[in-house]
Protein backbone atom coordinates (compact mmCIF):
# COMPACT_ATOMS: atom_id res chain seq x y z
CA UNK A 1 0.00 0.00 0.00
CA UNK A 2 2.03 2.91 -1.35
CA UNK A 3 5.31 1.06 -0.89
CA UNK A 4 6.39 1.03 -4.55
CA UNK A 5 5.84 4.78 -4.90
CA UNK A 6 7.62 5.48 -1.60
CA UNK A 7 10.61 3.42 -2.77
CA UNK A 8 10.78 5.28 -6.09
CA UNK A 9 9.95 8.87 -5.07
CA UNK A 10 11.77 10.41 -2.06
CA UNK A 11 9.04 13.00 -1.53
CA UNK A 12 6.45 10.21 -1.29
CA UNK A 13 8.64 8.34 1.18
CA UNK A 14 8.87 11.52 3.25
CA UNK A 15 5.07 11.51 3.60
CA UNK A 16 5.24 8.10 5.28
CA UNK A 17 8.03 9.38 7.53
CA UNK A 18 5.85 12.30 8.60
CA UNK A 19 2.98 9.91 9.28
CA UNK A 20 5.24 7.67 11.33
CA UNK A 21 6.49 10.58 13.40
CA UNK A 22 2.93 11.73 14.09
CA UNK A 23 1.72 8.24 15.03
CA UNK A 24 4.83 7.11 16.87
CA UNK A 25 5.40 4.05 14.69
CA UNK A 26 6.91 3.06 11.33
CA UNK A 27 3.86 3.13 9.07
CA UNK A 28 5.84 2.36 5.91
CA UNK A 29 7.27 -0.77 7.54
CA UNK A 30 3.75 -1.89 8.44
CA UNK A 31 2.63 -1.38 4.84
CA UNK A 32 5.68 -3.22 3.53
CA UNK A 33 5.98 -6.13 5.96
CA UNK A 34 2.65 -6.38 7.76
CA UNK A 35 1.53 -8.50 9.43
CA UNK A 36 -1.56 -8.45 7.21
CA UNK A 37 -3.82 -8.92 10.22
CA UNK A 38 -2.52 -5.70 11.76
CA UNK A 39 -2.84 -3.80 8.49
CA UNK A 40 -6.49 -4.87 8.17
CA UNK A 41 -7.37 -3.33 11.51
CA UNK A 42 -9.34 -0.15 10.83
CA UNK A 43 -7.17 1.99 13.10
CA UNK A 44 -4.16 1.04 10.94
CA UNK A 45 -5.88 0.81 7.56
CA UNK A 46 -7.18 4.38 7.68
CA UNK A 47 -3.79 6.07 8.36
CA UNK A 48 -2.09 3.80 5.80
CA UNK A 49 -4.57 4.66 3.04
CA UNK A 50 -4.37 8.37 3.88
CA UNK A 51 -0.55 8.33 3.80
CA UNK A 52 -0.48 6.42 0.51
CA UNK A 53 -2.99 8.84 -1.02
CA UNK A 54 -1.16 11.99 0.10
CA UNK A 55 2.11 10.48 -1.14
CA UNK A 56 0.49 10.27 -4.59
CA UNK A 57 -0.58 13.91 -4.36
CA UNK A 58 2.94 15.01 -3.47
CA UNK A 59 4.39 13.01 -6.37
CA UNK A 60 1.91 14.59 -8.79
CA UNK A 61 2.74 18.08 -7.58
CA UNK A 62 6.42 17.47 -8.27
CA UNK A 63 5.37 17.17 -11.91
CA UNK A 64 3.26 20.33 -11.81
CA UNK A 65 -0.09 18.53 -11.57
CA UNK A 66 -2.55 19.97 -9.05
CA UNK A 67 -6.31 19.99 -8.47
CA UNK A 68 -8.87 22.74 -9.01
CA UNK A 69 -11.52 21.02 -6.87
CA UNK A 70 -11.33 18.01 -4.56
CA UNK A 71 -13.57 15.33 -3.08
CA UNK A 72 -13.03 11.97 -1.47
CA UNK A 73 -15.32 9.11 -0.57
CA UNK A 74 -15.55 8.57 3.19
CA UNK A 75 -11.96 8.39 4.47
CA UNK A 76 -10.90 10.00 1.20
CA UNK A 77 -12.47 13.24 2.36
CA UNK A 78 -9.43 13.70 4.61
CA UNK A 79 -7.11 13.35 1.62
CA UNK A 80 -9.19 16.00 -0.15
CA UNK A 81 -8.84 18.35 2.83
CA UNK A 82 -5.08 17.86 2.98
CA UNK A 83 -4.90 18.48 -0.77
CA UNK A 84 -6.87 21.71 -0.27
CA UNK A 85 -4.63 22.88 2.58
CA UNK A 86 -7.54 22.88 5.03
CA UNK A 87 -5.90 20.41 7.42
CA UNK A 88 -2.29 19.56 8.25
CA UNK A 89 -1.36 16.06 7.15
CA UNK A 90 0.02 15.23 10.60
CA UNK A 91 -3.27 16.21 12.21
CA UNK A 92 -5.24 14.24 9.63
CA UNK A 93 -3.28 11.02 10.07
CA UNK A 94 -3.73 11.06 13.85
CA UNK A 95 -7.40 11.97 13.50
CA UNK A 96 -8.24 9.17 11.05
CA UNK A 97 -6.65 6.61 13.37
CA UNK A 98 -8.98 7.78 16.13
CA UNK A 99 -11.89 7.88 13.68
CA UNK A 100 -11.26 4.26 12.76
CA UNK A 101 -11.04 3.24 16.40
CA UNK A 102 -14.25 5.09 17.30
CA UNK A 103 -16.12 3.42 14.44
CA UNK A 104 -14.83 -0.03 15.35
CA UNK A 105 -15.72 0.35 19.02
CA UNK A 106 -19.19 1.64 18.16
CA UNK A 107 -19.81 -1.27 15.79
CA UNK A 108 -18.76 -3.82 18.42
CA UNK A 109 -21.88 -3.00 20.42
CA UNK A 110 -24.25 -4.84 18.01
CA UNK A 111 -24.41 -7.33 15.12
CA UNK A 112 -24.20 -5.25 11.93
CA UNK A 113 -23.65 -5.65 8.21
CA UNK A 114 -23.43 -3.76 4.91
CA UNK A 115 -24.44 -4.74 1.38
CA UNK A 116 -24.22 -3.24 -2.10
CA UNK A 117 -27.52 -3.13 -3.99
CA UNK A 118 -26.97 -3.22 -7.75
CA UNK A 119 -29.47 -2.37 -10.45
CA UNK A 120 -32.06 -0.57 -8.34
CA UNK A 121 -32.62 3.18 -8.13
CA UNK A 122 -32.15 5.08 -4.84
CA UNK A 123 -35.91 5.39 -4.28
CA UNK A 124 -36.32 1.64 -4.61
CA UNK A 125 -33.45 1.00 -2.19
CA UNK A 126 -34.90 3.44 0.34
CA UNK A 127 -38.28 1.71 0.06
CA UNK A 128 -36.65 -1.69 0.63
CA UNK A 129 -35.00 -0.33 3.77
CA UNK A 130 -38.34 0.95 5.05
CA UNK A 131 -39.91 -2.47 4.46
CA UNK A 132 -37.17 -4.06 6.58
CA UNK A 133 -37.48 -1.65 9.51
CA UNK A 134 -39.26 -4.22 11.65
CA UNK A 135 -36.04 -6.26 11.83
CA UNK A 136 -33.92 -3.35 13.06
CA UNK A 137 -32.13 -0.32 11.64
CA UNK A 138 -31.10 -0.39 7.96
CA UNK A 139 -30.39 2.67 5.84
CA UNK A 140 -28.75 3.73 2.57
CA UNK A 141 -25.15 4.56 3.45
CA UNK A 142 -23.55 5.47 0.13
CA UNK A 143 -24.97 6.48 -3.24
CA UNK A 144 -21.99 5.38 -5.32
CA UNK A 145 -23.29 5.80 -8.85
CA UNK A 146 -26.05 4.81 -11.27
CA UNK A 147 -27.59 1.59 -10.04
CA UNK A 148 -25.24 1.17 -7.08
CA UNK A 149 -26.35 1.99 -3.54
CA UNK A 150 -24.77 0.61 -0.36
CA UNK A 151 -26.96 -0.12 2.67
CA UNK A 152 -25.94 -0.75 6.26
CA UNK A 153 -27.37 -1.43 9.69
CA UNK A 154 -28.37 -4.33 11.90
CA UNK A 155 -27.56 -7.67 10.23
CA UNK A 156 -31.12 -9.02 10.30
CA UNK A 157 -32.50 -5.78 8.87
CA UNK A 158 -29.85 -5.67 6.12
CA UNK A 159 -30.75 -9.24 5.13
CA UNK A 160 -34.46 -8.40 5.03
CA UNK A 161 -33.79 -5.23 3.02
CA UNK A 162 -31.71 -7.28 0.59
CA UNK A 163 -34.66 -9.61 0.06
CA UNK A 164 -36.99 -6.64 -0.43
CA UNK A 165 -34.57 -5.06 -2.91
CA UNK A 166 -34.44 -8.26 -4.96
CA UNK A 167 -38.23 -8.37 -4.96
CA UNK A 168 -38.24 -4.79 -6.27
CA UNK A 169 -35.99 -5.72 -9.18
CA UNK A 170 -32.42 -5.36 -7.92
CA UNK A 171 -30.07 -7.24 -10.24
CA UNK A 172 -27.84 -8.34 -7.39
CA UNK A 173 -27.21 -7.70 -3.70
CA UNK A 174 -23.66 -8.29 -2.47
CA UNK A 175 -22.79 -8.58 1.21
CA UNK A 176 -19.67 -6.50 1.97
CA UNK A 177 -16.74 -7.72 4.05
CA UNK A 178 -16.60 -4.71 6.36
CA UNK A 179 -16.50 -4.42 10.11
CA UNK A 180 -19.01 -1.62 10.77
CA UNK A 181 -22.19 -0.03 9.33
CA UNK A 182 -20.33 3.03 8.09
CA UNK A 183 -22.28 6.21 7.30
CA UNK A 184 -25.49 5.13 9.01
CA UNK A 185 -27.18 6.53 12.10
CA UNK A 186 -25.69 3.64 14.11
CA UNK A 187 -22.37 5.50 13.88
CA UNK A 188 -23.68 8.54 15.78
CA UNK A 189 -21.70 7.67 18.96
CA UNK A 190 -18.51 7.63 16.86
CA UNK A 191 -19.46 10.99 15.33
CA UNK A 192 -19.86 12.53 18.79
CA UNK A 193 -16.45 11.23 19.88
CA UNK A 194 -14.86 12.57 16.71
CA UNK A 195 -16.44 15.97 17.38
CA UNK A 196 -14.55 16.10 20.66
CA UNK A 197 -11.25 15.39 18.91
CA UNK A 198 -11.87 18.02 16.24
CA UNK A 199 -12.05 20.79 18.82
CA UNK A 200 -8.27 20.56 19.16
CA UNK A 201 -7.52 20.61 15.42
CA UNK A 202 -6.64 23.81 13.57
CA UNK A 203 -8.53 24.08 10.28
CA UNK A 204 -8.00 26.62 7.52
CA UNK A 205 -10.10 27.83 4.62
CA UNK A 206 -9.57 25.38 1.73
CA UNK A 207 -7.54 26.93 -1.10
CA UNK A 208 -9.73 24.99 -3.55
CA UNK A 209 -13.36 23.92 -3.07
CA UNK A 210 -13.90 20.57 -1.34
CA UNK A 211 -17.20 18.90 -2.24
CA UNK A 212 -18.60 17.42 0.97
CA UNK A 213 -19.79 13.79 1.18
CA UNK A 214 -22.88 14.53 3.23
CA UNK A 215 -24.26 17.38 1.11
CA UNK A 216 -22.49 17.21 -2.29
CA UNK A 217 -21.95 20.97 -1.87
CA UNK A 218 -18.59 22.76 -2.31
CA UNK A 219 -17.08 24.00 0.94
CA UNK A 220 -14.63 26.92 1.04
CA UNK A 221 -14.74 27.97 4.72
CA UNK A 222 -12.90 26.38 7.64
CA UNK A 223 -15.93 26.63 9.91
CA UNK A 224 -17.93 24.32 7.67
CA UNK A 225 -15.13 21.76 7.40
CA UNK A 226 -15.46 20.72 11.04
CA UNK A 227 -19.22 20.44 10.64
CA UNK A 228 -19.14 18.17 7.59
CA UNK A 229 -16.43 15.90 9.00
CA UNK A 230 -18.66 15.18 11.98
CA UNK A 231 -21.81 14.83 9.87
CA UNK A 232 -20.31 12.40 7.36
CA UNK A 233 -19.59 9.71 9.97
CA UNK A 234 -23.29 8.94 10.49
CA UNK A 235 -24.76 10.24 7.20
CA UNK A 236 -24.92 8.67 3.73
CA UNK A 237 -22.20 9.52 1.23
CA UNK A 238 -23.62 11.32 -1.80
CA UNK A 239 -20.82 10.32 -4.13
CA UNK A 240 -22.73 10.34 -7.41
CA UNK A 241 -24.04 13.84 -6.67
CA UNK A 242 -20.55 14.96 -5.63
CA UNK A 243 -18.99 13.83 -8.90
CA UNK A 244 -21.77 15.49 -10.90
CA UNK A 245 -21.24 18.68 -8.90
CA UNK A 246 -17.51 18.70 -9.72
CA UNK A 247 -18.31 18.18 -13.39
CA UNK A 248 -20.80 21.08 -13.25
CA UNK A 249 -18.02 23.21 -11.73
CA UNK A 250 -15.89 22.54 -14.80
CA UNK A 251 -13.91 19.41 -13.89
CA UNK A 252 -13.15 17.37 -17.00
CA UNK A 253 -10.23 15.25 -15.76
CA UNK A 254 -10.53 13.25 -12.54
CA UNK A 255 -7.47 11.70 -10.88
CA UNK A 256 -7.99 9.05 -8.21
CA UNK A 257 -5.05 8.87 -5.80
CA UNK A 258 -4.19 5.99 -3.49
CA UNK A 259 -4.70 2.22 -3.49
CA UNK A 260 -7.07 0.75 -6.06
CA UNK A 261 -9.28 2.11 -8.83
CA UNK A 262 -12.79 1.62 -7.46
CA UNK A 263 -13.62 5.34 -7.63
CA UNK A 264 -12.37 5.53 -11.21
CA UNK A 265 -14.91 2.92 -12.24
CA UNK A 266 -17.70 4.82 -10.50
CA UNK A 267 -16.70 8.15 -12.06
CA UNK A 268 -16.65 6.68 -15.58
CA UNK A 269 -20.27 5.63 -15.14
CA UNK A 270 -21.31 8.99 -13.68
CA UNK A 271 -19.56 11.32 -16.17
CA UNK A 272 -19.15 9.25 -19.31
CA UNK A 273 -17.10 11.79 -21.27
CA UNK A 274 -14.65 12.57 -18.45
CA UNK A 275 -10.95 11.77 -18.54
CA UNK A 276 -10.44 9.43 -15.57
CA UNK A 277 -6.92 8.59 -14.36
CA UNK A 278 -5.37 7.19 -11.22
CA UNK A 279 -2.06 7.20 -9.35
CA UNK A 280 -0.94 4.50 -6.94
CA UNK A 281 2.55 3.45 -8.09
CA UNK A 282 5.41 4.68 -10.33
CA UNK A 283 3.85 3.29 -13.53
CA UNK A 284 0.45 4.91 -13.01
CA UNK A 285 2.18 8.15 -11.96
CA UNK A 286 4.08 8.28 -15.26
CA UNK A 287 0.97 7.47 -17.27
CA UNK A 288 -1.14 10.12 -15.53
CA UNK A 289 1.50 12.83 -15.84
CA UNK A 290 1.97 12.03 -19.53
CA UNK A 291 -1.80 12.27 -20.15
CA UNK A 292 -2.18 15.59 -18.34
CA UNK A 293 0.86 17.44 -19.61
Amino acid sequence: MGVALADAVPAARAVFSRAGAALGEDLLHLCRAGPEEALRQTENTQPAILAASVACLVALRQHGVDAGVAAGLSLGEYTALVAAGAMRFEDAVVLVRKRGRFMQETAAERDTAMAAVLGLDPEGVAAACREAAGAGIVEPSSFNGPGQVVIGGDSAAVERAAQAARARGARRVVRLAVSAPFHTSLMQPAALRLAGELTGITLRDPRIPVVANATAEPVTEAGRVREFLITQVASPVRWEESVRRMAAMGARAFVEVGPGTSLSGMIKKIVEDAVVLHVEDPASLRETVDRLQ
